[in-house]
């Protein structure tokens, strides 16, 4: 079933939306559920080679409310493939145009700062996290958590994927694409749409320069940190033919390892913060994605008025008499017959260009009001996220100086100490 037709919705239809408060106040499927991806585990298609194996992702799903119905059982768990995220992903951006569809995880290793791969250890934990807050986030969007397809996702063990090609969605995606990739220049665009795209850019190169910056920075580091480690080894021989100095060296080269071990935990909790910049990185995309699709129905409404006018001025030439090939070449008018049968035929294709107007109109129209409450849904919701991210990404920075700073001034004392 549609958010739309969800018999847990609330009393006002999810077409009627017209604040951030409206959407907030929307029942969702995580208030009724408890998603989590609990595990992951490593298949072969059943040859040796390591390209021949795939991660599988175990969703778990608990019912949190005793009374709640839609869902087949109180408690399910299911394998499912990176790619069935995707296709889950591409569905829900076909079929809600006007929605800021939550991104996926990386699929490749993106601005690594060290050798790694999608068969890292460390990185299929990583992709893990993301794919369990894509599902919250779907899950928590009053628009995409009822939706028949994201439900059967969570619970349908056999037989989803040919459901979902059957919904003929890649059909869709094709068409949409093919419309996106013509590049047509609108007469009037909408000039809140292209305040929004122009910061969807924007915010995803200020993210790419942040995160390749970080990278660079943090591959630097830890190279750095980890050379106090010869500190370390030094100190630690150079006590060994000290007789008074012996354990002051010691204990300063143990002080030296600590800074050496210490960039290990700091790298790790990078990661996870670069996890969240990258989410929002990928989200910029998306909100980039709505403002095409509201270009591709602002563009089949300038269409439709084109049509209308030479329509229109079709008709005056065949009122005229002067439609027919043979006027045109000669500049002699139409007998009153042909004149009359060509005006009729354009009268009926004239008001069916003034339907086809009013149809995409309301689309247009319909797509905004809809589209309006998202972006202003996912500003809110970004400006909370980076803030917490960016805050927590200096407060490590801050916490690693400190501990650094702490170790060299017990390295100190240690020398100082020394008779």
């Amino acid at each position: 079933m549609s958010a739309e037709s969800s018999p847990i919705k609330s009393s006002r239809s999810l077409n009627k939306l017209e604040t951030v408060e409206d959407f907030e106040s929307q029942d969702t499927l995580l208030k009724h559920v408890d998603i989590t991806i609990v595990e992951s585990e490593k298949r072969a298609n059943g040859t040796l080679h390591v390209r021949d194996h795939y991660t599988v992702y175990l969703i778990d799903l608990k019912v949190t409310d005793p009374d709640y119905k839609l869902v087949q059982s109180k408690i399910s768990t299911i394998w499912r493939r990176y790619t069935e995220f995707e296709q889950i992903h591409d569905f829900l951006q076909v079929t809600y145009p006007h929605v800021v569809i939550p991104p996926l995880p990386e699929k490749r290793v993106l601005y690594a700062w060290r050798k790694s791969d999608t068969t890292d250890p460390e990185f299929i934990e990583r992709r893990r996290a993301g794919l369990e807050n894509f599902l919250l986030r779907v899950a928590s969007h009053p628009r995409l958590c009822f939706d028949d397809q994201f439900i059967n996702f969570l619970q349908q063990e056999h037989g989803w994927r040919e459901t979902i090609t059957d919904s003929g969605y890649l059909l869709q995606a094709e068409n949409k694409l093919k419309s996106l990739s013509v590049s047509i220049r609108l007469k009037k665009p909408d000039p809140e749409i292209e305040g929004v795209k122009n910061y969807g850019r924007q915010l995803e190169t200020n993210l790419g320069n942040f995160l390749y910056t970080r990278s660079k920075i943090i591959e630097k580091n830890y190279a750095l940190c980890k050379l106090h480690a010869n500190y370390g080894k030094l100190f630690s021989e150079w006590s060994v033919i000290e007789k008074d100095m012996g354990d002051g060296l010691q204990k300063a080269g143990h002080y030296f390892d600590s800074i050496a071990d210490s960039i290990d935990s700091v790298a790790e909790d990078e990661e996870q913060l670069a996890d969240q910049l990258k989410e929002y990185l990928f989200y910029a995309s998306a909100l980039q994605q709505l403002c095409a699709n509201h270009e591709a129905l602002q563009r089949a409404l300038e269409n439709a008025h084109d049509a209308l006018n030479n329509r229109l001025a079709e008709r005056t030439r065949a009122a005229a008499g002067k439609s027919g090939l043979m006027s045109r070449l000669f500049g002699t008018t139409d007998p009153d017959i042909v004149r009359d049968q060509s005006t009729r035929a354009l009268d009926t294709k004239i008001h069916a260009d003034r339907e086809a107007i009013d149809r995409a109109t309301r689309d247009l129209e319909d797509f905004t009001k809809k589209a309006t409450v998202e972006i202003e849904h996912f500003q809110k919701q970004k400006d909370k996220d980076l803030h917490e991210s960016l805050v927590g990404f200096i407060t490590l920075q801050v916490k690693a100086a400190k501990k650094n700073l702490q170790a060299w001034t017990q390295i100190k004392e240690c020398l100082q100490n020394m008779p």
